[in-house]
Parts: C-alpha cells; sequence; structure tokens
C-alpha cells in the first residue's frame, strides 16, 4: 500500500522536475524577483550573472530577507523595475 504512494510522488516529482529543466537553456538559471507585496516574475538569467558584484549584492538581499537555506526557486526581494535596471547595467557592463 506504501509502495503505491512512493511511486506516485516520485513519478510527480520526476515529471515537474523535467517540465523546468526544459525551457531553461544550458548555461542559464531561472529566478523569482518581486519585493513584498508585488506580484512575483520570473526571470532566466545566464549563471555568469551571479559572479557579478551588483547580483551578488541581490543575491546577499535575499539571504538577508529568507535565510541561506532558500529552498525552491531563488527569489530575489526587490522590484521587478529595480531588477530590469540591475540587468541591464550588468549586461551593459559585459558589452563594454
Amino acid at each position: 500500500m506504501g509502495t503505491g504512494e512512493k511511486t506516485t510522488k516520485s513519478f510527480h516529482l520526476h515529471r515537474k522536475q523535467t517540465v523546468k529543466v526544459k525551457d531553461v537553456p544550458k548555461g542559464c538559471l531561472a529566478i523569482k524577483v518581486g519585493s513584498q507585496g508585488e506580484e512575483q516574475q520570473r526571470f532566466v538569467v545566464p549563471v555568469l550573472y551571479f559572479n557579478h558584484p551588483l547580483f551578488m549584492q541581490l543575491l546577499k538581499e535575499a539571504e538577508d530577507e529568507y535565510g541561506f537555506d532558500q529552498k525552491g526557486t531563488i527569489t530575489i526581494p526587490c522590484h521587478v523595475e529595480e531588477f530590469r535596471y540591475v540587468q541591464a547595467l550588468i549586461d551593459e557592463l559585459d558589452e563594454g
């Protein structure tokens, strides 16, 4: 009896994981962005962002807000427009 439940959960988790991986290109990671009271938006960012000082500051804010053991998708606690501005700065600095 317990075996059937375990199999169902395992299949469900596998299927869920497969869907998430499909829409994130290699070398990128999906994150959520949104401050409290604001609807969160999903962004797919290059993993290279994680080494950039501006993005590292956003990760520090996420750590301060949610702790280091955050489960699931990384959530950045800032306004979506602020994130887009930081994203544009990172892209501009990397091009120059």
